[in-house]
Formats: C-alpha cells, structure tokens, sequence
C-alpha cells in the first residue's frame, strides 16, 4: 500500500507526530483498501483516521490532506519497494511499488523488485506495456506525428508508416518494459527481467506499479 499524505510544507515531514500520524495511515489502508474515503472513516486506536488527522492538525498547525492511497498485490511472486528522499525508513517524496508475479525465489524477486521500482522512480513510466496506455494518449501523439510530416508535403502512406515509427520511439519513453533499464542502460527493462529470470528461478511478469510523488498535480501559490 502506497498513501500519500500532505502538508503546507517541507518541515512538517521531520516531525515525529506526522510521520506517525502516516504510518498509522498506511496502516489502516493496507486494511479497508485505497478508498480515500474509507480509510477516513475507518478507525483507529478508538477514533477514526479522520478524527486523527485533525487532531493532527491542531497539535502541529499545518493542514495535513489524506490526498489518495494507491494498492498492489500479487497472487504469487513479490512487491517490490522503493522510497526516495526518504526521511525515514518507508517515508519520502517518492514512493513506488512494482508487482513482480513468478513463482521464483521470493528474496531475488524482491531484490530484483527494489532495483524496477527505483527505475519506476526515476524514469516515471505511464503505463506497463502499450496495452496499459490511455488511448486518448496514443491518439493525441499519433495527430501530432501526422500533423507535422503532412505539413511537409509527405504523401498520406509515408505519413502512416512514419507515425508506426514514432510511435514505437514514444512507447519506449513511455512504457516500463520498453525504456532503458537504469541500472543497464544498454537493456530495456524486459531484458533485464528476462536475464534475470535465471538467478530468480522462473519466469517474471510485471503485473502493474503505483508511484507516487508528493504533490504532483497540485497548484502550488507562489509568495
């Protein structure tokens, strides 16, 4: 379970009582799931998470937001792991869990899970494979590839075939499997998975990944 929880600013996050106030958070959602709603609702130690994060408030003067909570599991295999900036063990900026399914050994599988999720990290992918992408993306790009190649004069069929081509160009930035493997640049990440396949002991699926990065999306006010 991934949850991300806010602050008005950077200091709060050394604080003892918020970074308790997160774990009790993460807690509660590895319990009721990543309704948003539902881990507010849920209790406790004798109030609810809700009741919690206010009382938080009060104590440390910042307005703290339970901003969402993303899930991940694997019916046999590892979740791996990783946290950046961290402050603690488990809580940072960046927070990312990868779900790798194979029925290899579990230890590798989380090694091997730790090394993906901080690839996932720096490289931020928007989906999986092609398959996970929205198509309202894919779409978008595809019109902007054509757009550009017809204003040059090029005939309809050279367009289509070099659209195909930019678009393998865009999932290879865009999906996990396809980019450059941090820790190997010279391998995409299924091939660092499929080499690895070996040590593990079995074949390796990547089911999904959740990160988060505190803040992202939010209008922030400049003073």
């Amino acid at each position: 379970m991934l949850v991300e929880v806010n602050s008005e600013t950077d200091f709060v996050a050394r604080n003892d009582l918020f970074q308790g106030l997160v774990k009790m958070v993460a807690q509660v959602a590895l319990d009721v799931g990543p309704d948003v709603d539902k881990i507010k609702a849920a209790k406790a130690g004798g109030a609810t998470v809700e009741h919690a994060l206010a009382e938080g408030v009060a104590t440390i003067g910042e307005n703290l937001t339970l901003r969402r909570a993303g899930a991940l599991s694997v019916s046999q295999g590892a979740i791996g792991s990783y946290v950046h900036s961290s402050v603690v063990d488990g809580l940072g900026k960046i927070g990312v869990l990868v779900g790798l399914e194979s029925p290899g050994k579990s230890d590798e599988l989380t090694a091997l899970g730790r090394l993906v999720a901080m690839h996932v990290a720096a490289s931020n992918p928007q989906a999986v494979d092609p398959s996970g992408l929205d198509p309202v993306v894919v779409a978008r790009e595809k019109d902007v590839l054509a757009d550009k190649f017809r204003q040059q004069g090029k005939p309809d069929n050279v367009i289509a075939k070099i659209v195909e081509s930019g678009l393998k160009t865009f999932y290879k930035e865009a999906c996990l499997l396809e980019q450059p493997y941090i820790h190997d640049p010279a391998k995409s990440v299924a091939q660092a998975l499929k080499e690895a396949e070996g040590k593990v002991g079995g074949p390796i699926k990547v089911t999904g990944f959740v990160r988060f990065a505190v803040g992202e999306g939010i209008e922030r006010q400049e003073q």
